[in-house]
């Protein structure tokens, strides 16, 4: 896989094996987001130990472990009875020489052996901190890197000298990828999201209707069945979730939606739901002005631009797939792809509200999220408790320009708003594919600011975000 980006994480490592002592460190995040390839990179230019652990048997894993560390040291490969003679062998070799040594996919040691946590507690309690190196324990499966390695119950809890949660590319990133024009790029990130593995399967030379039918719509390509591969890799029974998954990307969104369009009783339901959400394959919202804790009003989304276009477009016609790629895409998906994209234009556009915040083009607010109640809805508010001021914003993917329409009803639904005080201080905002009907600009006040394709696109550049880069 190519490398992109992940300077801020890079600097983060180096840092830390370049300040005085030992490190600790703990990398997770969810498959496909490109942590193999980060240590890989860091480890590039560094004398290190990469181990890569695998679901086979306890003993046969220990093995390869030891078998790697002597290979670094040129060393005759020792006899090891257990995983605590294993770290000790590595705690000896490690007071000649100053190294990485990184243990990826962790969690497949502990699903062999859960008594792994209290060893590696030895080994960096007694043998690691008093060296000049740095452990890296890397996975996949946040909830058992959270349990087993951050959680206040384990025993390596409180060791960390640091930790990256690494999360896909916003979109901002991912531009930097994808070689298209602006509308494009959008269509493009709605389809493979900020994944870096799915957005490297594309062909940015090629058009998006070419990459969608060889790389998504063709039965031997990769992006194919990876979403189901990838539910079958976490769990023993994926059949539920597949469908909760579709369910939810055809626009079944609240619990009783749900239950309805998946036959699930809501008590097993809410644990399926639960368990989505610690794989990071499902987001739980709330209206921004509620409290997530003890709101009822939640609505559920798929996390993941690709897997929520696989579910929408790719698992229901699998079958016409099979026979008539090119009438799937012209027939099902081209038609429907706008409705798609305005979904992932409004997470572009609440990206923009921070790029403008930070670049000081908006004032500052410190939640920015979708409000809705009953039939009212609004794309995006941002609240600024402090000094009593709202934002509210729409965010339109139409072929046309906005005019005062959406003007009108924006002020409208603004007072159904329950937020902050009668005198609170109110701010506009709207972002349009399409720009803006002629004159509108000028009509309207100061409280409004009109964001078009070349304001967002600006905005959300890289240079302008990352000017370090």
């Amino acid at each position: 896989m190519t490398f992109h980006d992940r300077v801020d994480e890079l600097d983060a490592l180096e840092s830390a094996f370049e300040s005085p002592g030992h490190a600790f460190h703990v990398v997770y995040g969810r498959r496909r987001v490109g942590k193999s390839e980060l240590l890989k990179r860091f480890c590039a230019d560094r004398p290190h130990v990469y181990f890569l652990a695998a679901q086979e048997a306890e003993e046969r894993q220990r093995e390869k472990f030891t078998e790697r560390v002597a290979a670094h040291f040129d060393d005759r490969v020792p006899r090891v009875e257990g995983w605590d003679d294993a770290f000790a062998y590595l705690g000896e070799k490690l007071t000649d020489e100053r190294l990485v040594v990184v243990i990826d996919e962790f969690p497949y040691l502990v699903e062999g052996n859960d008594s792994i946590p209290s060893y590696l507690q030895s080994f960096v309690d007694e043998q690691l901190s008093d060296t000049e190196s740095m452990l890296v324990l890397c996975g996949s499966s946040v909830s058992t890197m959270e349990s087993t390695v951050l959680g206040h119950e384990s025993p390596l809890y409180g060791r960390r000298t640091g930790q990256i949660d690494l999360e896909p590319f916003s979109f901002t990133e991912a531009r930097e990828v994808i070689d298209y024009d602006f509308e494009d790029t959008v269509r493009s990130y709605a389809i493979t999201g900020g994944t870096p593995m799915y957005l490297l399967q594309f062909d940015y030379t090629q058009s998006l209707a070419t990459n969608v039918r060889e790389q998504i719509l063709t039965p031997s390509a990769v992006l194919y069945n990876e979403p189901e591969f990838l539910l079958r890799t976490e769990l023993r029974n994926p059949a539920r979730y597949l469908s909760i998954l579709e369910a939810i990307a055809t626009g079944h969104t609240t619990p009783n939606e749900i239950a309805g369009a998946t036959g699930i009783d809501s008590g097993p339901l809410s644990k399926y739901l639960q368990t989505l959400r610690r794989l990071r394959l499902v987001d739980r919202e709330v209206p921004v002005t509620a409290s997530a804790k003890q709101s009822k009003r939640s609505r559920y989304g798929v996390a993941d631009e690709f897997l929520r276009f696989w579910f929408r477009f790719v698992e229901p016609n699998r079958s016409s797939i099979h026979e008539v790629p090119g009438v799937v895409y012209e027939g099902t998906i081209e038609p429907a792809l706008p409705d798609h994209v305005s979904r992932t234009f409004e997470r572009v556009c609440r990206e923009t509200v921070w790029e403008a915040v930070r670049s000081g083009v908006l004032d500052p607010y410190s939640e920015v999220g979708r409000w809705w109640y009953g039939e009212d809805e609004i794309d995006i508010v941002g609240l600024h408790s402090a000094d009593d001021r709202i934002l509210l914003a729409e965010c339109k993917w139409t072929a046309e320009p906005v005019g005062h329409a959406l003007v009108d009803s924006l002020r409208a639904t603004a007072d159904h708003v329950r937020w902050g005080t009668p005198d609170r201080s109110e701010r506009f905002a709207l972002f349009s594919r399409s720009g803006f009907t002629d004159g509108l600009r000028a009509e309207l006040g100061d409280d409004w600011s009109l964001f078009g394709p070349e304001a967002i696109s600006t905005l959300v550049s890289a240079e302008l975000s990352n000017p370090d880069r």
